[in-house]
């Protein structure tokens, strides 16, 4: 008995034993595999993470490579630009035009429709836009002598200085800078060559009133093409001067009196077009104007016709009468300069597109006129159709001004101002190097980048 006893206390231990040692085996395998598990899936981890890894910098040495290839393009694209830089240019200045007489304008074409919107002008369609401040040497407000040698000669200078600088040194206008590197210039105005715009691309004086003075500055510029209105004093202050027409005949000048006789004297060297005969300083205002009046869209014409060549060309445009409407607050008048100066910008947008590559067109203005208002006292309305009765401008017919203001409260449309004001001023621009012109700059700037485009050095 005891031993069956032992036996079976020695069977048990075994058995014991071996439940024990499966148990430790079981216990093994099962750390094994998870081991395994573990290990395979840290592997599996280490992997991906080594392929995110090798990713990430594949992206990096894309995007550095991308980054590089981007830059290069930049530099082709800045060298293409200086091979490919506008051959014509056109600068037109809406002498007066700030932002409220380009918005009441487009508000006058809505109205025509009776829609309430902006109907776009030519060169309010144009892709690139900006603002431009105005301010003289020595004034916030600008006047237009001084404004126009801003625009001019890259230059500030006091109000009422013409082409010299405060301390009276003789500025260089960009249209000699570009005359001297051989390509054509051309000149023109819907008022008197003479005034203050137009006269600050070709002379210089310590009084913007004197006229004559810088009329006979004309023939010397050596400019190929003048247009537009004829002169303040085309015999002098006094009237005992020689006649300008002379002087510029003298000076190497074709001169044509009209379209017509422009027609006939093609292919003159130089030309200076004016009115016919019997029809001398600015060309009317379009509410006033004949069938047979000269307009600032012929001048600009006949400018592109005579200076159209493998040089290119320089081309200054004034719409000077939008001022001059402005002064007088009359917004029929003024309304209907603007439509005519976006007529002129029209003609060059048409040469524009037969030239893209080839043509710029920069639109801006000197200064504002006028405070014009779009609304009036209290109220939200504006009632342009209210202008429709008009017929003259107020310059013309002084006898109805007082009714043709009151036709401007029935619009709506506020004044605050017979002079000038400091706001600032639009800019539009379309073609190679237009982008120059977009955003906020300074009147100085706008000749300095119209030479950077032309690659001369001031």
């Amino acid at each position: 008995m005891p031993e069956e006893q032992s036996l079976t206390t020695n069977s048990c231990r075994l058995y014991l034993k071996k439940c024990l040692f499966k148990q430790k085996a079981l216990f093994f395998v099962v750390i094994l595999v998870v081991t395994l598990s573990l290990y395979r899936k840290l592997i599996l981890f280490i992997m991906i993470k080594r392929r995110f890894i090798i990713i990430l910098i594949s992206l990096f040495a894309l995007s550095s490579s991308i980054t590089a290839q981007e830059w290069q393009r930049s530099q082709e694209g800045v060298r293409r630009g200086q091979m490919e830089r506008p051959k014509f240019v056109f600068l037109f200045i809406g002498d007066g035009m700030g932002f409220h007489q380009v918005s009441m304008t487009e508000a006058y074409l809505s109205s025509q429709k009776k829609e309430i919107s902006n109907q776009s002008l030519s060169f309010t369609r144009f892709p690139v836009m900006g603002m431009v401040t105005t301010f003289s040497a020595n004034s916030y407000i600008t006047c237009s002598s001084a404004a126009g040698t801003a625009l001019a000669t890259g230059i500030k200078t006091n109000n009422g200085m013409l082409g010299i600088d405060p301390q009276g040194n003789k500025l260089k206008s960009i249209a000699y800078n570009i005359k001297e590197r051989g390509i054509p210039v051309g000149i023109t105005s819907n008022v008197t060559i003479d005034h203050a715009t137009p006269a600050a691309f070709y002379a210089s004086s310590n009084s913007r009133n004197n006229y004559y003075e810088i009329a006979v500055q004309l023939p010397s510029s050596g400019f190929d093409f003048f247009g537009g209105g004829g002169f303040a004093q085309p015999t002098g202050p006094n009237k005992d001067q020689k006649d300008i027409y002379s002087v510029l005949e003298e000076g190497g000048y074709t001169v044509a009196r009209g379209i017509k006789e422009y027609m006939s004297k093609k292919g003159a060297k130089r030309v200076a077009l004016f009115q016919e005969r019997g029809k001398e300083a600015d060309l009317p205002y379009a509410i006033d104007r004949s069938e047979s009046d000269l307009t600032l869209k012929q001048v600009v014409a006949a400018a592109i016709d005579h200076l159209y060549g493998t040089k290119g060309f320089f081309i200054m445009a004034e719409g000077g009468k939008i001022d001059w409407a402005g002064h007088s607050n009359d917004a029929k008048t003024n309304i209907l300069e603007v439509l005519d100066f976006a007529d002129a910008v029209e003609v060059a947008f048409n040469f524009y597109q037969k030239y893209p590559n080839e043509t710029l067109i920069i639109v801006t203005a000197d200064h504002e006129t006028g405070g014009m208002t779009l609304g009036r006292e209290r109220g939200y309305e504006l009632k342009l159709n209210e202008l429709e009765p008009q017929k003259r401008s107020m310059a013309v017919d002084k006898e109805g001004t007082p009714a043709y203001a009151e036709l401007n409260k029935k619009a709506n449309v506020g004044w605050t101002t017979s002079s000038h004001t400091g706001a600032a001023v639009p800019i539009y621009a379309i073609g190679p190097g237009s982008r120059l012109f977009s955003g906020r700059m300074d009147n100085t700037d706008i000749p300095k980048r119209i030479l950077r485009i032309f690659g001369i050095e001031q």
